[in-house]
């Protein structure tokens, strides 16, 4: 059963300082647990779930699993209906990043909304990202939100963490970003490798990082259009999008 000390763990890891103190993050759901089991890479502390849950999983002999009842799961849990199991997990130790020449990136300059960090993170995978840089005040990739809102993709695509303007300015690759004075990004010559900088909601991409922009791009809108801005995840899918149409 689920002690003491363990309920005090799960509900310290819901807050970024203690992810940090303990190395450890917080995986919730069937649907997120079952992939996660799927990636060696990823150490599982330990599983809480009920046991409807755990009687329908006859391989899990090599976990620490502890049986949890359903009321104890909903006080846990970060969402307001909770999802029968959960999983502390030790946060992987990603080698020194480095820029190959050849692939294309995504970096994020202060991104602060879970939800969007977790829609950037799945789209990324989708467009083939498989590296995304992140300035170090991005909200953190192991909050429960942007861990549910990959639905899995955190555990294919590595984000780095890093004074971005500073990484920035040592790559000798073409480097893009979504500005207002930028080129019409659908009739640009886009390349196959390179680095593309979204920016912070509502604030775009920072003085610092925009010095390091080599080739600024502009997302059009449409002539009727009254919105100042388009949602930081929207932008990233329609630029990844097009990088990769071209």
């Amino acid at each position: 059963m689920l002690s003491q000390s363990d309920i005090k763990l799960i509900n310290a890891l819901k807050l970024s300082k203690n992810r940090r103190k303990t190395g450890f993050f917080l995986v919730e759901g069937p649907k997120m647990v079952l992939e996660l089991l799927q990636y060696p890479n990823f150490e599982i502390v330990f599983i809480a779930a009920n046991k409807t849950w755990l009687d329908a999983q006859p391989n899990l002999s090599q976990f620490s699993i502890k049986e949890i009842s359903d009321k104890a799961l909903q006080k846990l849990s970060n969402f307001s209906t909770a999802n029968e199991v959960l999983a502390v997990v030790k946060i992987p130790e990603h080698e020194v990043f480095s820029v190959n020449k050849e692939t294309l990136y995504l970096a994020l300059d202060t991104i602060q909304d879970p939800g969007n960090l977790g829609t950037i993170i799945r789209t990324a995978e989708w467009f083939g990202i498989n590296e995304i840089i992140c300035s170090k005040d991005t909200v953190d990739c192991y909050n429960p939100k942007v861990v549910q809102s990959t639905m899995g993709s955190l555990y294919r695509v590595k984000c780095h963490y890093c004074d971005l303007s500073a990484f920035l300015m040592k790559q000798n690759v073409p480097i893009y970003g979504t500005l207002l004075n930028g080129k019409n990004i659908y009739s640009e010559t886009l390349g196959k490798s390179g680095i593309i900088v979204i920016g912070n909601e509502s604030k775009g991409i920072s003085e610092a990082v925009q010095s390091c922009i080599t080739h600024p791009l502009f997302i059009p809108n449409h002539p009727s259009s009254k919105a100042e801005s388009l949602n930081a995840s929207i932008a990233s899918a329609i630029v990844l999008a097009e990088f990769r149409r071209k």
